[in-house]
């Protein structure tokens, strides 16, 4: 999927935002941030990499994008297979050293795809690190101080990136401009929500200008997006299987944007083999289905019924 053009009268375009190349991507590849070099800089700086299966049109748009400057660093904000599936062709196309969150650096190291979330979810390439990035660590990236604040909720080791000097705010999936990103602890029985509602005041307390989503166009009414965001959190609190439905719809779609194409037994053997879905059933689902892969029909008729997703002669396809 190509780069999103940046619109007239976009945020994009916001005066905070020079120096930034925003390369807005879909939902199945995160936006890539770019923070062009300046001076006493050793290169640029590029903020999360997408989804491997789009690895190599990332590189052709960082390659474009940077011109003649060299790329000295990736930072991941977490570790999600859209967020870093780039790493590995990047690592090799410009030799950019590669900061991740700690809470999982010793998961990459080993390459531990289970610890790391990834056997049923998508990264497939390997890559290294050189080093982490953690909560209030700060860092100097196109002429501008940032710092490194904690996000979690949508993932426990997730972070965002702050410049305060002019209110630019690298959110990740913690804010988006309608929402935020799929609370995965609370999937599996482990608190989420509390923590995606203290992230939601930092952000509210800091002096922001702009914010860069993990997914969709630059923003700039914060307290709108607040809102929004607060309101979605209060229905999942109120009812979290609503949440888990969600979810499951999101996994299911996300595997489909992917693969393109799947034939509906397929699609549903590869829902009762996934881990993350037996579990997200064997809380929300047992009451409902037989099965992981009945409780997953169910909802890929749902999608077909929205229009995200269209059913053909047994095969499901992406819309």
């Amino acid at each position: 999927m190509a780069a999103a053009a940046t619109p007239a009268g976009s945020a994009a375009a916001h005066p905070a935002l020079a120096g930034l190349a925003v390369l807005e991507r879909g939902w199945l590849s995160s936006n890539n941030v770019l923070v062009h070099a300046q001076r006493g800089d050793d290169g640029a700086c590029l903020i999360d990499t997408g989804h491997v299966v789009e690895a190599d049109r990332t590189v052709a748009l960082v390659r474009a994008a940077l011109g003649a400057q060299p790329l000295a660093r990736v930072l991941n904000t977490h570790l999600h297979s859209d967020h870093c599936g780039g790493n590995a062709a990047l690592q090799q196309g410009f030799g950019a050293a590669v900061l991740i969150p700690p809470g999982q650096a010793d998961a990459v190291r080993a390459w531990d795809l289970s610890r790391l979330g990834h056997d049923d979810f998508g990264q497939r390439e390997r890559f290294t690190i050189a080093a982490t990035i953690g909560p209030g660590e700060r860092f100097r990236a196109g002429g501008r101080h940032w710092e490194a604040l904690p996000a979690p909720g949508h993932d426990p080791h997730s972070l965002m990136f702050f410049d305060a000097a002019a209110g630019v705010l690298l959110s990740a999936d913690a804010l988006w401009a309608n929402g935020f990103g799929v609370v995965f602890p609370e999937l599996v029985g482990e608190p989420g929500f509390g923590d995606v509602a203290a992230v939601l005041d930092a952000i509210e307390a800091l002096p922001v200008r702009v914010v860069v989503p993990g997914h969709g166009a630059p923003f700039t009414d914060v307290g709108a997006a607040l809102q929004r965001a607060r309101s979605r959190l209060a229905a999942y609190r109120a009812d979290p299987a609503r949440h888990a439905r969600h979810a499951l719809k999101v996994l299911l779609k996300y595997h489909l944007m992917e693969l393109r194409a799947q034939p509906l037994a397929d699609l549903l053997q590869w829902a009762a083999d996934a881990s993350l879905v037996q579990r997200i059933w064997q809380r929300f689902g047992r009451v409902d289905s037989e099965s992981p892969a009945a409780w997953s029909e169910a909802f890929v008729a749902e999608l077909c019924a929205g229009g995200a997703l269209a059913l053909r002669d047994g095969v499901v396809h992406d819309l």
